[in-house]
Order: C-alpha cells, then sequence, then structure tokens
C-alpha cells in the first residue's frame, strides 16, 4: 500500500468476504458496540480548534468525519430495518460528500453526532444480536451498485467503516499533522 493511501486507508481498503461464518458476523457486532466508545476516545481533546483539523490536504476535517459516520451509521441502520422487513427492497443512496458540506457538519459541535451513534450502535446491536443467522442472507437492493446487497456483508463493511474513520480521526489529531 503506497504511503498516501495508508492515510486515506489506515485501516487498508474494504474487501467482502465471498462467504460469512458465524464468527465473523459475531465479531462484526462486537466492533458496531465498541465503535461509540472507539470514538469517543478519538476525539477527547479540550482545544475546539482540534475539530477542524484534516486527516490529509482536501480531506474532511474531524467534526465531518465524526458527522459522516453518524449519517452513514444511521442510514446503514435503516437498511437494515427495511431488509429485515421487506423482499430486497430498493434503498435510497444519498451523496456523502455533499452530506459532509452541510453546515451541521461542518461547524457544529461533536457531543449531537458522538449521540446519535451511540444511540443508533445501541439499537442496532440490540437488533444485531437477536438476528437468527438465516436473516443476515437476506438482501436489499442498491441501484448504484446495480445489485443486491447481503446483511452479512453490510455489517462487515460497517464494522469496517467505523475503525477505518477512527484511524482518519488518529491521524488528523496527530501534532505532526500539517492539514488544519
Amino acid at each position: 500500500m503506497k504511503s498516501n493511501e495508508k492515510i486515506i486507508y489506515p485501516i487498508g481498503i474494504f474487501k467482502a468476504k465471498e462467504k460469512y461464518t458465524i464468527q465473523d458476523v459475531q465479531s462484526y457486532i462486537d466492533e458496531i458496540v465498541i465503535l461509540p466508545v472507539l470514538l469517543k476516545e478519538a476525539v477527547s481533546f479540550d482545544d475546539p480548534s482540534l475539530a477542524y483539523q484534516s486527516y490529509k490536504e482536501g480531506g474532511w476535517n474531524v467534526n465531518q468525519i465524526v458527522s459522516h459516520v453518524a449519517d452513514s451509521h444511521l442510514n446503514a441502520f435503516v437498511r437494515f430495518k427495511l431488509a429485515l422487513t421487506e423482499d430486497n427492497p430498493q434503498i435510497k443512496p444519498y451523496d456523502q460528500d455533499r452530506w459532509a458540506e452541510t453546515a451541521d457538519a461542518l461547524h457544529y459541535e461533536l457531543m449531537p453526532s458522538l449521540s446519535i451513534i451511540d444511540g443508533i450502535h445501541k439499537r442496532w446491536a440490540c437488533l444485531l444480536k437477536s438476528m437468527k443467522s438465516e436473516q443476515f442472507a437476506r438482501t436489499f437492493y442498491h441501484p448504484e451498485q446495480k445489485r443486491a446487497i447481503r446483511l452479512d456483508e453490510l455489517l462487515h463493511l460497517y464494522s469496517w467503516h467505523g475503525r477505518h474513520h477512527v484511524g482518519q480521526i488518529r491521524i488528523a489529531l496527530n501534532s505532526r499533522n500539517p492539514f488544519s
């Protein structure tokens, strides 16, 4: 992996598996449970100006990353609920870059987004722990990707997604980081 890729993808690029085991699913659920704690630890700083630090030149700042995680994981939770209650429903995509440019993502304090993440992850973990193994094979249709996506793959993606953005926040808050 090139050094620039290591900054953009601090934990590596996501790669879906062909098949998921019960152990895989359980480890991904564990990561959904712990993410709110990891995010709060990553952004536990006293200087509010640090929320405007970026992990790379032209990249999202810490505020935008935390807001994005809240937005994205809220959408993922809804997609889980849709797939569990409908047969292969078509989801509504959204433009994450444009969402990251709205005022609440650019200039708002971190606590409301952290509260959203905490609440969503508690509900999501409850839902995930209640699911039978065959329910993780349920799907929704993603019109941009033009394919059905299984819930076990989505769970894997979002366990990676949280760790990915925690890594970017840690890079952004590194005192040697020149991007602010």
